[in-house]
């Protein structure tokens, strides 16, 4: 039996006029698009492979063929990393602007970003680890402490854990760690050079051991994330209406915090605290269907993937060697998002 959280609430007046055609428009052309960049992913890169041995590099590469190995080995742990890192953080985007009632919110709010990077800087620092599988481990263990601390501080006193004391217990652990972090690196400089690679955030370098040790973490904050949405769309229409409705708005705020806690974690552990996506993904989503969740939880995992594997592979060819995937997500997004903000019209959630 499902938790009373999770139960389906009655719907709200404003969203049930909708159509059942407006949840599979979006999804075909979404569909389509991740497969698109997905063999772009597998195709594309420095190393020169042909259209025809990009499946079977995938499904059983020839020792002898160097491209075929190339697929195997390197692009397509880089590309079922990208799918799940980019799931991941759009999902998780749009849970925490839900979550929080804020269309510019993003995952970092909850300290997750932070306190990643404090663990991971640690590690590093005081047991001399290079080695990205320990890396995974010490960030999700960050990642869940600081948002664990961060509800903690948010839920003291009358009131509970409101959407405005959330994002203010984030904005003064993530203010508490990353000044930790610096401080760290400044009395270990050998750290700084093992941890600015991962900082950046980048899909390079990883292998199917770092994808299967987060995909557990990721399937389920994914699960949990689609399974909020008729309960985080009463949460939207404030506390005494979701009460009305039939939601518990405590519990609700618990799970999506858990949820977010398990996407964004895994994926800041799995590829470093990659900027943007969990921001912009839901806002565009939102600006396309609007603002009800059980469509844009689903569209928003679809569409985050696109973007940022098609990011990793502008990354892979635009420069003579290669440009880190958080670098180019930022170059390219931000100024795209801030011509959205200045033309579109936000959608109120």
């Amino acid at each position: 039996m499902l938790p009373p959280a999770l139960r389906r609430p009655p719907r709200s007046p404003d969203l049930q006029g909708r159509p059942r055609g407006a949840r599979l428009w979006w999804t075909v052309p979404l569909a389509a698009a991740l497969l698109l960049t997905v063999g772009a992913s597998l195709a594309i890169g420095a190393g020169h492979v042909p259209v025809a041995d990009v499946l079977p590099g995938v499904l059983s590469p020839d020792d002898d063929s160097r491209a075929q190995l190339i697929v195997h080995e390197l692009r397509l742990p880089r590309t079922l990393l990208g799918v799940a890192v980019g799931a991941a953080l759009g999902l998780a985007g749009a849970v925490m602007q839900a979550l929080t009632r804020n269309p510019l919110a993003e995952p970092g709010l909850l300290g997750v970003n932070g306190g990643a990077a404090l663990a991971v800087v640690l590690v590093i620092g005081a047991f001399r680890v290079d080695d990205p599988l320990v890396y995974v481990w010490a960030a999700f263990a960050g990642a869940a402490g600081a948002a664990g601390l961060v509800y903690m501080i948010g839920a003291r006193g009358r009131g509970g854990a409101s959407p405005a004391r959330l994002v203010l217990a984030g904005a003064a652990v993530n203010a508490v760690f990353s000044a930790m972090t610096a401080g760290v690196m400044l009395f270990a400089p050998r750290t700084f050079g093992a941890f600015r690679f991962w900082q950046v955030g980048t899909l390079g370098g990883r292998d199917v051991a770092v994808f299967l040790r987060v995909l557990p973490f990721i399937a389920a904050g994914a699960l949990l994330a689609l399974l909020l949405a008729r309960p985080l769309n009463a949460l939207g229409l404030g506390d005494d209406a979701g009460r009305a409705l039939g939601s518990r708005p405590g519990a609700t705020r618990a799970l999506a915090a858990l949820a977010v806690v398990l996407l964004c974690g895994a994926a800041t552990a799995a590829a470093g605290p990659i900027t943007f996506l969990g921001l912009a993904v839901p806002f565009i989503v939102r600006t396309a269907v609007g603002p009800d969740q059980r469509l844009v939880l689903p569209y928003s995992l679809l569409l985050a993937p696109v973007l940022l594997l098609g990011a990793d592979v502008v990354g892979r060819v635009v420069a003579p060697g290669e440009l880190e995937t958080g670098i180019v997500t930022a170059f390219l997004g931000a100024p795209l998002f801030a011509v959205m903000v200045r033309r579109g019209r936000t959608r109120e959630l």
